[in-house]
């Protein structure tokens, strides 16, 4: 079996189709996976890393506050579209995946005209526009929360699957990782990051928490800043000896996640897919420049199951921070039952049952469930 897996620009973007090309050579190690993928984002370093080949081809977003860049970006695009069609009519897949980004686009329409079984997997609770269109032309479009379902004009190709999340993700283990990052055994670890670029606002007002936490309560942090904050945030870190590892990047996220009693962090689709996973008490601060505002969407979906706490980010302040924090990680009660509502919102097989249905299509059975012979996609049967 061949699959193509299209997707990047961010994390949520290229870790998902990541995931599913491990479960997939782990249950068919004979197959073959090529990921096509934009020239400047993540994917750029997660994919080669992660072991499987890379294509890039040309795409640009269309900046919504920069109508001006749009003649550039669709010529762009145009580009792309012929690239996709040239790299999907000469690999030859016999399927293709589209786990989003600006390159996912492209790469899905040059599948369908080419005739390629084309699946969709979408991450968020507001699926963006790309995708909405690109349901009408895909043969199952997985997603990851049940609200979502509502925004496709088609019905008779989804399935509830759930975000895949990398395995290794569940294997860190904490005496190790409480080594690795020279923090101290027994005391309490919270984790922050804002993804895998960082968050400005994230970094200022954790920085600020700690030093409001200093020599009052017992905690260490662990804080992941993006490149363009490290070096600040190292050296107050440094001259004021506040408690933290600092480090711009975070490639073992699985020893961060084992040795965290908690975690601060955006609410992207992935984000919570794995702290969910990992059953890890989380302060959730949506990003209030995500389309549709989709992040605090995320984001309710565990607040209301009580699997988190949320601060808004125009509420967040260091003080409210250190608050928040120090409230939860004094409630040990609080901490496990936010743990234990997390795992219950945790898909831990979405990898698997997207390698299934990866299975079925390059197999040929796809097309006959397409004309009905089996409800498992209809309305009312969704997984």
């Amino acid at each position: 079996m061949k699959v193509m897996i299209a997707g990047g620009g961010t994390g949520g973007h290229v870790y998902p189709g990541i995931a599913v090309a491990e479960e997939l050579m782990k249950l068919h190690p004979r197959s073959e996976v090529v990921f096509v993928g934009g020239r400047r984002g993540l994917e750029v370093q997660a994919v080669p890393d992660a072991g499987f080949r890379l294509i890039t081809i040309m795409t640009r977003g269309f900046p919504r506050r920069a109508w001006w860049r749009w003649p550039g970006a669709a010529l762009a695009n145009v580009v792309g579209l012929f690239q996709a069609l040239w790299v999907v009519a000469t690999e030859r897949p016999d399927v293709v995946v589209g786990t989003g980004g600006y390159v996912s686009a492209p790469v899905a329409f040059a599948a369908f005209l080419l005739g390629r079984p084309l699946l969709i997997q979408e991450q968020n609770s507001i699926p963006g526009l790309a995708n909405r269109w690109l349901a009408r032309l895909a043969d199952e479009v997985h997603l990851s929360f049940t609200e979502a379902r509502v925004y496709f004009s088609r019905k008779d190709n989804l399935k509830i699957t759930g975000n895949p999340v990398r395995a290794h993700v569940l294997g860190g283990d904490r005496a190790t990782a409480l080594r690795q990052f020279g923090l101290v055994e027994g005391r309490p670890t919270v984790f922050v990051f804002g993804g895998s670029r960082g968050a400005h606002r994230i970094n200022q007002a954790t920085l600020e928490a700690m030093r409001l936490l200093k020599d009052r309560v017992e905690v260490q942090f662990i804080l992941q800043t993006g490149r363009e904050d490290y070096e600040l945030a190292r050296r107050t870190v440094e001259e004021q000896r506040l408690p933290a590892r600092v480090m711009p990047f975070l490639r073992e996220i699985q020893l961060a996640y084992a040795a965290a009693d908690l975690v601060v962090c955006r609410s992207g689709a992935m984000t919570l897919a794995e702290i969910a996973a990992c059953g890890t008490p989380a302060i959730l601060v949506p990003y209030p420049f995500a389309a549709h505002n989709h992040q605090e969407v995320n984001a309710m979906n565990l607040v209301e199951r009580g699997a988190a706490a949320l601060v808004l980010d125009r509420e967040l302040t260091g003080e409210r921070l250190a608050r928040e924090i120090a409230h939860l990680l004094a409630d040990r009660q609080a901490l496990r039952k936010l743990s234990a509502h997390a795992r219950t919102f945790a898909r831990l097989d979405a990898a698997e049952r997207i390698v299934r249905s990866l299975e079925r299509w390059s197999k040929g059975r796809g097309p006959a469930r397409r004309n009905g012979e089996n409800a498992e996609l209809s309305e009312g049967t969704e997984q």
